[in-house]
């Protein structure tokens, strides 16, 4: 069995969503508006989450936003539901970060079939990272609360690759997928050459360009850079040719034109994480999302060290 949670702000509906998945035997709560799913979120991890996108307060489009962005409820999928049905609507939730779309009226059976796909694609991924091998989803979470339950000061870094979707884009998603693998692997690696063979480091991947890391204190700032200096390595290494003498490409950017960009980096949070002014994972994963805004505002290849 698994826990949805159904927000729409229209009653009707969400008491037909509640009733309709709750006689496929999964649990199920709801919510009125964006700003009570959040929080219901916050309260109870979903299993997935249902989004009308015309509520009060926040649209779902805010929300969806909001769950990817942070990269401890990044995982859970999303399927929009909404009357907007027109090819911009789509393409604009998908762009939130939907993981579905499906536009009202619908048929219950095809609503029923679309999540009970989601939800195998979830389990089937479970907590390890299918293109890098690393652990994530919630192997991330269980590590960070062990190490909060120890009452242990570390550091969470969060590291995503810059203008990765243009990169994608350019040199297909063959050498996208060899570089997220070549960056697990050199984090990995990164971690064995700055704290050696016997250290306690934890390195997952969220999904997509984005990984964490959870170590010590002292050891996160040389990590990271290491992690840096490593990422420029692969990525050279999978484009070659001009492109890594040039340390740039032409690309689409996002309304489809030509320009130039540098080839793709990684941009890094790094943040203390003490245990007498812990709150939860949820609070974690806003200052985390936060905070690579700020590194990626440093522009490409932005290191930022939060109170570390």
């Amino acid at each position: 069995m698994s826990f949805l949670l159904v927000a729409d702000d229209n009653e009707d509906m969400r008491l037909m969503l509640r009733d309709l998945f709750r006689s496929s035997g999964h649990e199920v709560a709801v919510a009125a508006d964006g700003l009570e799913a959040l929080a219901a979120i916050k309260e109870r991890e979903p299993d997935l989450v249902v989004l009308d996108n015309s509520m009060p307060n926040m649209t779902g489009l805010e929300v969806c936003r909001a769950i990817k962005e942070n990269p401890f409820t990044a995982r859970i999928p999303v399927l929009m539901l909404t009357a907007q049905s027109g090819v911009e609507n789509k393409v604009e939730g998908f762009t939130a970060g939907a993981d579905e779309y499906l536009a009202k009226p619908f048929d219950p059976r095809e609503l029923r079939v679309r999540v009970q796909a989601l939800l195998r694609l979830v389990q089937r991924e479970g907590d390890r990272n299918p293109t890098s091998g690393l652990p994530g989803g919630r192997a991330i979470d269980a590590e960070i609360l062990r190490r909060v339950e120890r009452r242990e000061a570390f550091a969470v870094a969060y590291l995503d690759l810059d203008n990765f979707k243009p990169f994608a884009d350019t040199f297909g998603f063959a050498i996208a997928d060899e570089v997220i693998r070549g960056l697990g692997a050199a984090i990995r690696d990164a971690s064995t050459l700055v704290n050696g063979p016997a250290n306690h480091d934890f390195v997952g991947h969220i999904g997509g360009d984005d990984f964490i890391i959870v170590t010590e204190l002292a050891r996160s700032e040389p990590f990271v850079q290491e992690c840096a200096v490593r990422c420029r390595d692969v990525v050279a290494r999978a484009v070659g040719g001009d492109a890594a003498s040039r340390g740039s490409y032409m690309g689409p950017d996002r309304d489809g034109h030509l320009r130039e960009f540098p080839l793709a980096s990684v941009s890094a949070a790094v943040m203390q994480v003490r245990t007498d002014n812990w709150v939860d994972l949820a609070s974690l994963g806003q200052r985390a999302a936060e905070a690579k805004r700020k590194a990626k505002q440093l522009g490409p290849g932005g290191l930022l060290f939060d109170g570390v």
